[in-house]
C-alpha cells in the first residue's frame, strides 16, 4: 500500500538565543502544536501516531511534550538524528500515512539548547562518540585547529572547493548575505537583520572562509506538521490547505563517506545526492521544475555544495549560481526564503520541520513579505551528520 500524503497543519515557534525566553520544552510543544492542529483545523484526539524530534534531552522528552496536547494513548516515538532529526521525525509520520497504519499522524520536533558551539565530544566520555569517524578522516592532513570542530570540517569542504573549481570566499560572503537579507522578512527567525556583503566578509572569522555571519547559531524552537492520507483530506474537505508529500527519501553514509578522503564527501555530498534523486523520482518530477528550496545552509559553505549535491549546478559549478544570483528572488530558484539555517536558526530537532512549514506556507501562497510567486514545488533538504540526509518534494494538491 502506498498512500498518497498532505500537510494539513503546520506551526512553529519564534527561534531564539538559548535562554532568551523563559520557557521549557513543554512550552514550546504547547505553543508550536496547538498552531499546527488549529491550522489542520483537526483536535489532537484526531491524531494516530505521533513523532517527537529533539536531541538534547532526557529519554521519553516526546512523551512529556506531546502530553501539552492530550493524553490519548497514542503511539509516541522519539527520534533523534542528529541536524536531521526534524525531517527524520517527519519522514516517519508520512511512512505511517503512507503506509496505512494511520489517517493521521504529527510529527514535532523542539530544542532546548546550551550556548556555544556544539560539541563533538559528546555527554558520554567513556564511549564511542558517533560522529567520532567524521573528524578523524577529515583531519587526516587537515588542520582542524583553533574553531569548533563543525565549522573546521565544513570550513575545510569550502576549501576543497575553492581549490579544486576556483570558487572564492566571496561566493561563500555572498550566500551568508542573501539569507540574512531573506530574514528580515521571517518573523519567526532568530536573526532579522540585514547586512552588507563586506559585513558579512568582515564579520569575526570562525574558521576560514567561515565568518560568524557564515555559521548557524544554536538556538531554542519547536515546530510540528500534522501529515493526512488523501482519503483523510478527501472526507473532511481539508483540499484548501492541503499540501502533497509528493516524493521523500532517507539516505545515511556509503562507503565513499569515509574511503575518498574528500572533505565535500565527508560532509554529506554522496548522501544528498542520492536522497535528492529519490525523492525527485518518487515525486515524478525535476529540480528545474522546483520553484521555491529550503536546504540546510549550517554554514554557507555547505548551500554552495548542496547546490551541486542537488542538481541545481554541475559539479564545480555551485559558484557560478552565485555569480548570476540563480538562488534569490528573481532567479531561477529561491533558496531559503526564510533566512536558511544561518539566520533563521537551528534548533536541532526543530529544523526540518521548520523547513516544512515554511513550504507549505510558500506552497499555499500565504508566505506574506517572504512569498515567491506562482511557487507550486518546493523541495526541502535537512542534513545531519553521523549521518542521515532526508530531502522532500512538495506540490500544491490537486
Amino acid at each position: 500500500m502506498s498512500n498518497r500524503t498532505f500537510v494539513i497543519g503546520v506551526g512553529m515557534t519564534k527561534f531564539e538565543k538559548p535562554g532568551a525566553r523563559d520557557w521549557d520544552y513543554p512550552d514550546m510543544v504547547r505553543e508550536s502544536g496547538s498552531k499546527a492542529l488549529a491550522d489542520a483545523g483537526i483536535a489532537y484526539a484526531d491524531v494516530q501516531s505521533a513523532f517527537a524530534g529533539f536531541c538534547y534531552g532526557e529519554s521519553c522528552s516526546g512523551q512529556r511534550a506531546l502530553y501539552e496536547l492530550g493524553l490519548t494513548g497514542i503511539p509516541v516515538v522519539n527520534v533523534n538524528n542528529n541536524c536531521s532529526t526534524g525531517s527524520s521525525a517527519l519522514y516517519l509520520a508520512r511512512e505511517a500515512v503512507r503506509g496505512g497504519s494511520a489517517e493521521v499522524s504529527l510529527a514535532v520536533g523542539f530544542e532546548k539548547m546550551e550556548r556555544g558551539s556544539l560539541a563533538i565530544n559528546g555527554k558520554y566520555p567513556d564511549r564511542a562518540v558517533p560522529t567520532g569517524r567524521f573528524a578523524e578522516v577529515m583531519a587526516n592532513g587537515r588542520d582542524l585547529a583553533g574553531a569548533p570542530i563543525s565549522p573546521a570540517m565544513f570550513g575545510q569542504a569550502g576549501r576543497e572547493h575553492m581549490a579544486r573549481y576556483g570558487s572564492t570566499a566571496d561566493h561563500f560572503a555572498w550566500i551568508g548575505w542573501k539569507n540574512h537579507k531573506h530574514s528580515v522578512n521571517n518573523p519567526y527567525a532568530q536573526f532579522q537583520d540585514e547586512y552588507s556583503q563586506a559585513d558579512i566578509a568582515g564579520a569575526r572569522m570562525i574558521f576560514d572562509p567561515l565568518t560568524k555571519l557564515q555559521c548557524s547559531p544554536t538556538s531554542d524552537g519547536s515546530a510540528a506538521a500534522v501529515i493526512a492520507s488523501e482519503r483523510y483530506v478527501d472526507e473532511h474537505g481539508l483540499w484548501d490547505r492541503a499540501v502533497e508529500i509528493a516524493g521523500q527519501a532517507m539516505v545515511t553514509d556509503f562507503r565513499s563517506t569515509f574511503e575518498s578522503d574528500d572533505p565535500i564527501k565527508i560532509v554529506g555530498a554522496d548522501l544528498t545526492r542520492e536522497a535528492g534523486r529519490k525523492a525527485l523520482d518518487q515525486a515524478g518530477t525535476d529540480i528545474a521544475e522546483v520553484d521555491v528550496v529550503e536546504l540546510h545552509d549550517c554554514f554557507s559553505t555547505n548551500e554552495l555544495l548542496t547546490y551541486e549535491a542537488l542538481g541545481m549546478a554541475a559539479e564545480g559549478e555551485g559558484h557560478l549560481l552565485v555569480d548570476s544570483e540563480a538562488t534569490t528572488y528573481g532567479g531561477k530558484w529561491v533558496v531559503n526564503p526564510s533566512g536558511g539555517l544561518i539566520s533563521k536558526g537551528h534548533p536541532l530537532g526543530a529544523t526540518g520541520l521548520a523547513q516544512c512549514a515554511e513550504l507549505t506556507w510558500q506552497l499555499r501562497g500565504t508566505a506574506d513579505a517572504r512569498q515567491v510567486d506562482g511557487a507550486t514545488v518546493g523541495l526541502q533538504h535537512n542534513l545531519g551528520l553521523g549521518g542521515a540526509a532526508v530531502v522532500t518534494v512538495y506540490k500544491t494538491a490537486s
